[in-house]
């Protein structure tokens, strides 16, 4: 009797177990029967845990935007013409005839020399040239009535020596007369006028002085308006717009300047001229600009920046700076997202950036969607990705201005 109650104790045992097994195994494969609660948060922590497997990040459009980035060049202001006045004849400065500093006109009278003896000797060469002009009218006479003699009342030797007194006396009237130039030439020049419009310096001469051209320039004026402006160019730099004019495809510049002070310049520049040789210790030309200067703001000798930009400028799809990635071997690139919401990054050639905005020349197109934050996480390619509201950043936002402490 106690043996069959073990046997029966033993089956029952193994049954307990195996429902136990079996159950167990239910749980594990998720087959036991649930609630319609258990489900619901079931379903909804695998869609959690599908989301936390993809990435969020926020996009862009690339814009179309206009790309005119200036170019800066350390200019040099330099006169058009400067002219030294040198006098051409001595003698003591009786007048002068304006202020240190002052702006004048060409023919101007600047400075009066005493003229006395310049006056007496061109008095003197005129009746030089009258006394030999009455010469040569009496020559010339009796020349004339030596032609119309009778051959039987004089010789061949007396006719030959009136045209010989004639010619010498037309020969002394030249003289006298090239001696009277001379003479109102160096009267002339008693009075010094001003050759070219500009702004004349510090005078070396005052009145009652003694002059000559061995002595040195009275004064110096100085050209300044229109300026002209200089700065150097590469070689490099100098060929590829030689190359562009030559192709047809170099785009008008507009020529702006930075004055030193900081302000700029309310006066556009145009084209001058370039110089006819590189330098060899620079493999630079100087290339030249002229600018007008009605209110003297620009000074010979002065350097200011030289900006240059187009006058219509190109256009290029742009994006944000912080849209760019550093690739291998120093390139630059993006992450597009496509319509199935997968990235793929994308090698670009860029310019350089222009007003928080980066120019791509080559690799994008305008109202593609590019990543513009949330590359915490490494992406790759065909990666899936969630699309989130960029947050807002006034340190990258281009239109940004912070406000002023006063």
């Amino acid at each position: 009797m106690a043996e069959k109650e073990s046997t029966v104790g033993s089956i029952i045992g193994t049954i307990v177990l195996a429902a136990v097994c079996v159950a167990g195994g239910w749980i594990g494969k998720d087959m036991w029967p649930k609630s319609a609660g258990n489900d619901a948060a079931a379903k909804a922590a695998k869609a959690a845990a599908a989301a936390a497997a993809q990435q969020t990040v926020a996009v862009t459009n690339a814009e179309m935007r206009v790309y005119n980035l200036p170019e800066r060049f350390v200019a040099h202001a330099e006169a058009v013409q400067e002219v030294d006045l040198l006098p051409q004849i001595d003698g003591y400065v009786k007048e002068i005839k304006f202020k240190e500093g002052d702006v004048v006109k060409a023919g101007q009278l600047l400075y009066v020399i005493d003229d006395e003896r310049y006056q007496a000797v061109a008095n003197q060469r005129k009746a030089d040239l009258a006394a030999a002009e009455a010469e040569a009218r009496r020559a010339e006479r009796y020349y004339e009535r030596m032609q119309k003699a009778d051959e039987r009342g004089i010789t061949q030797l007396e006719r030959d020596n009136a045209e010989a007194a004639s010619e010498k006396a037309k020969a002394a009237v030249m003289q006298a007369k090239a001696n009277l130039v001379v003479a109102e030439y160096d009267l002339k020049k008693t009075t010094v006028v001003a050759p070219i419009a500009g702004q004349i310096g510090k005078s070396s001469a005052h009145v009652g002085d003694y002059v000559s051209s061995s002595k040195g320039a009275l004064a110096k004026i100085v050209q300044i308006d229109p300026i002209r402006v200089s700065f150097p160019l590469t070689d490099r730099a100098y060929i590829a717009w030689r190359q562009s004019q030559r192709k047809g495809t170099d785009r008008a510049f507009r020529m702006r300047l930075i004055l030193p002070d900081g302000s700029e310049y309310d006066q556009e520049g145009k084209w001058d001229f370039d110089d006819n040789q590189m330098s060899r210790e620079t493999a630079s030309i100087m290339m030249r600009l002229s600018f007008p200067n009605p209110e003297r703001l620009l000074i010979p000798n002065s350097y200011v920046t030289l900006l240059t930009d187009y006058e219509t400028p190109p256009s290029y799809p742009s994006v944000p700076q912080q849209c760019l990635i550093d690739l291998p071997g120093g390139n630059r690139g993006i992450w597009i997202v496509k319509d199935d919401m997968t990235v793929e990054q994308r090698p670009v050639e860029v310019k350089e950036a222009f007003e928080g905005w980066t120019p791509v020349v080559s690799g994008l197109e305008a109202g593609e969607r590019v990543v513009l934050s949330g590359t915490a996480k490494p992406l790759g390619p065909g990666v899936k990705v969630t699309l989130v509201e960029p947050t807002s950043n006034d340190d990258i936002n281009p239109d940004h201005k912070s406000p002023i402490e006063e």
